[in-house]
């Protein structure tokens, strides 16, 4: 076991600073990162918008690709990132950067087999996504630059959750709102500039993406992080992947059934035309920027929570939960209050067509109102996977947007029509509420007083 003075003045940080305060010094980085990039995921939906009705709805439709990949990153990059906190919170340093780089190196590898295939199967994948006819051309040309980009963008996600889990998000801030604000410029320049349509966003995207990745690879090689990166660590550490994979499995679900549940959502919207998947496109978009202001903090409470697990200060995690879920409670619902009023103007932003603003209104009032029973189903699910409770983590991530979601769109749009589809994700958020409420309160009973750490990568 090695300790340096800059591991020790790290583990005095992560143990000794009031948890209010180290939540929202990590927390606030990762907000601004969170922000940006759903300004860029905004901007690009904002000028594709102006392209036409049906270039809109393929935006919603590459979502769901875009959320494929960012299973995979999220996958490595959260179980990477929970166990690599735990193991520096004992001072376990060198195997943290085995597993780092074992996830890192994965990344890339799963990244570019995902290129290949997806561009090889590209007009299916999107027909599977809920593409119409209308909308797959410019779906093809946005979603072939997704792909090409995905082992950068892969990676990226690894690299950005392992600095969190280290708590060193404002390295990783730098990296991702670099990136964003660059993709901004570029969706104006490539669009409207040099007229490339959709295929100027996604153009736009996939430079950003990478100008990302080697921002964050920079971190690694400067020697900012406590991590390593190599080739031989990563043929050392290989075999963390065994930890990793079951550790960031919740992210798979949560993800994976994101894009299972967007192709659902594309497919029975696309029943009623291409105004009704432009308008929960640009809904899922808006109602997305509003939670990252929660989620950003939830993000910050995370490393605070696995770190002081592995160091046996089981006490901090409590204040540490409580104190994230009360201030993301206390956010979201003044955002969402505040949207109600004006959602008819927040849906015309994107797209100025009447029957999108009518379909997206309705439904964006809907999905705020949901707002206020999401905080504690995420705080509880970031919690299991910050510590290593792997089952309880996947079962969480998978209702609100899988084992809840799925039965209930296909039932309410059946019932209600469109209408159905309109308010079920609101309705899947406040019965995943109600399953969340049981678990927290039996593991805050069962919570051990501080003691010494307990490393559980299984």
């Amino acid at each position: 076991m090695i300790f340096t003075n800059n591991s020790d003045k790290h583990y005095k940080f992560m143990t000794e600073t009031p948890v209010s305060k180290l939540v929202i010094k990590l927390g606030i980085p990762t907000t601004i990162s969170m922000l940006v990039t759903n300004i860029y995921n905004m901007a690009d939906t904002y000028f594709v918008g102006t392209l036409g009705t049906s270039a809109s709805g393929a935006v919603g439709v590459v979502f769901g690709l875009m959320a494929i990949i960012q299973a995979f990153g999220f996958t490595l990059g959260h179980g990477a990132g929970s166990i690599i906190s735990r193991k520096l919170g004992a001072h376990e340093n060198e195997d943290a950067s085995l597993v780092a780089s074992a996830s890192f190196f994965t990344s890339l590898i799963t990244g570019s087999a995902l290129t290949v295939i997806g561009i090889i199967f590209i007009e299916p994948l999107l027909i599977l996504l809920g593409s119409t006819p209308t909308i797959l051309p410019f779906a093809k040309d946005y979603a072939f630059w997704i792909l090409c980009a995905s082992p950068v963008t892969m990676a990226s996600f690894v690299m950005n959750n392992i600095l969190r889990y280290e708590g060193k998000a404002s390295l990783a801030m730098i990296g991702l709102t670099t990136g964003g604000i660059l993709n901004i410029f570029g969706d104006w320049f490539f669009i409207k500039k040099l007229n490339m349509g959709i295929a100027g966003a996604g153009i736009a995207t996939a430079t950003s993406q990478a100008i990302s990745f080697f921002i964050l690879l920079f971190m690694f090689f400067s020697k900012s992080t406590q991590c390593r990166l190599s080739l031989r660590l990563f043929k050392q550490g290989i075999s963390h992947l065994k930890h990793i994979i079951p550790t960031g499995f919740p992210s798979l679900m949560r993800q994976g059934l994101s894009s299972i549940s967007t192709m659902l959502l594309n497919n029975l919207a696309g029943g009623y035309g291409d105004a009704a998947v432009s308008a929960m496109s640009i809904v899922g978009k808006i109602c997305f920027f509003i939670f990252a202001v929660g989620l950003g903090i939830g993000q910050g409470y995370q490393p605070v929570c696995s770190f002081n697990y592995g160091a046996g200060k089981y006490s901090r995690v409590k204040k540490g939960f409580f104190f994230t879920l009360i201030t993301g409670e206390i956010l979201l619902s003044i955002l969402a209050i505040a949207g109600l009023f004006v959602s008819d103007h927040l849906v015309g932003i994107f797209r100025d067509d009447p029957l999108v603003i009518e379909i997206g209104s309705f439904a964006l009032k809907a999905q705020l109102i949901s707002l206020f029973f999401l905080p504690l189903s995420i705080c509880i699910n970031m919690t299991f996977q910050s510590i290593g409770k792997n089952k309880s983590a996947t079962f969480l991530s998978a209702l609100r947007s899988g084992l809840v979601f799925i039965p209930v769109i296909i039932t309410l749009s059946k019932v209600m029509n469109l209408t159905g589809v309109q308010i079920s994700q609101t309705v899947a958020d406040i019965i995943t509420f109600a399953i969340t409420v049981p678990f927290t309160i039996v593991f805050f009973k069962n919570l051990p007083a501080d003691t010494t750490p307990i490393i559980d990568t299984k």
